[in-house]
């Protein structure tokens, strides 16, 4: 950001989304972070009233900490854009497209990025009959954190019974086996880098408990992989970051089946807010990297801006 360097700086977490708890334990983090750093910290759980508690704490910036709707697919970013106020993480068109599961695996599909085949249909078609046929995935379009993911096995004679708490619309998509990978990006624009590979290793699949529960998985940097793959890894994960306009930081999951050698490597998603909790992916790379979490936090808020 131009003109004299923040000194406060408002820090959003929590809000209504399904991610609530994950936001409040990243923002915590953050919150001390930043203030280890030397920063003046406002904490702030966004609700119906949050342009006046914005309005009331005057920041220098304004810190993303949340996760899922309202916080990463652009509505918070757009009235942080009409406020004014410089905010960390990607913008409007970035957050929504890369939270819109659909919209991104066309971008990356015309950036010749690799994903599964996929499509959006109603939540009554999913559970009527096998849309595609077994293995596959059905999940929500614009969630993330693995909330709502049903695995349908391959011996699966029907599809399953899903709640009512499923949107209208769901993505189904084919399964992708393999191993678990993911890479951080991070850097202002033109300065990006690939930080490094992780390798993710869980007794079942990678769910919302084996993400934020103490030992739910294990890390394993940099991950032990072929150089040609660790290397595709780094390329896909920064050519998604530009595909998408994501800004400063980002992070995209793939899965690879070793078996097929490079044609195995499949992006998953990408994550405009990755998570920053004490089980997070992103800061730990990042301190593979070098970069402790008040650094890391700070390089987040030195590029705060507006029109991200």
């Amino acid at each position: 950001m131009s003109g004299r360097a923040p000194q406060h700086v408002a820090v959003l977490m929590g809000g209504p989304s399904a991610e609530r708890d994950v936001s409040l334990s990243t923002g915590e983090g953050c919150v001390a972070a930043l203030r280890s750093e030397g920063f003046r910290v406002t904490q702030i759980d966004p609700g119906a009233d949050i342009v006046s508690a914005l309005q009331q704490a005057a920041p220098d910036v304004v810190f993303n900490a949340l996760h899922g709707r309202w916080g990463e697919d652009g509505c918070i970013q757009g009235l942080l854009e009409w406020l004014r106020l410089p905010y960390t993480h990607s913008g409007v068109l970035a957050s929504a497209t890369a939270m819109d599961k659909s919209r991104t695996k066309a971008i990356f599909r015309m950036s010749g990025l690799p994903v599964v085949e996929s499509e959006i249909v109603s939540r009554e078609e999913a559970m009527e009959e096998h849309v595609m046929p077994p293995p596959y995935v059905i999940k929500p379009n614009n969630e993330g954190s693995s909330v709502g993911i049903y695995i349908v096995p391959r011996d699966a004679e029907e599809p399953p019974v899903l709640p009512d708490t499923m949107p209208d619309d769901v993505m189904v998509e084919a399964f992708a086996p393999g191993r678990e990978l993911t890479c951080t990006v991070l850097g202002a624009p033109g300065e990006e880098r690939a930080l490094t590979v992780t390798e993710i290793h869980t007794d079942g699949w990678y769910d919302y408990e084996a993400k934020y529960a103490p030992g739910g998985s294990r890390h394993s940097l940099p991950a032990d992989l072929p150089p040609a793959i660790f290397a595709a890894c780094q390329d896909f994960a920064l050519r998604a970051h530009w595909a998408l306009g994501c800004r400063t930081i980002s992070r995209t999951d793939f899965r690879w089946d070793e078996g097929q050698g490079l044609k195995g490597l499949i992006i998953l998603e990408t994550n405009t807010q990755p998570g920053m909790t004490p089980t997070s992916l992103t800061p730990e790379q990042a301190a593979h990297a070098g970069i402790g979490f008040g650094p890391l936090c700070r390089i987040l808020v030195e590029d705060a801006s507006c029109n991200r």
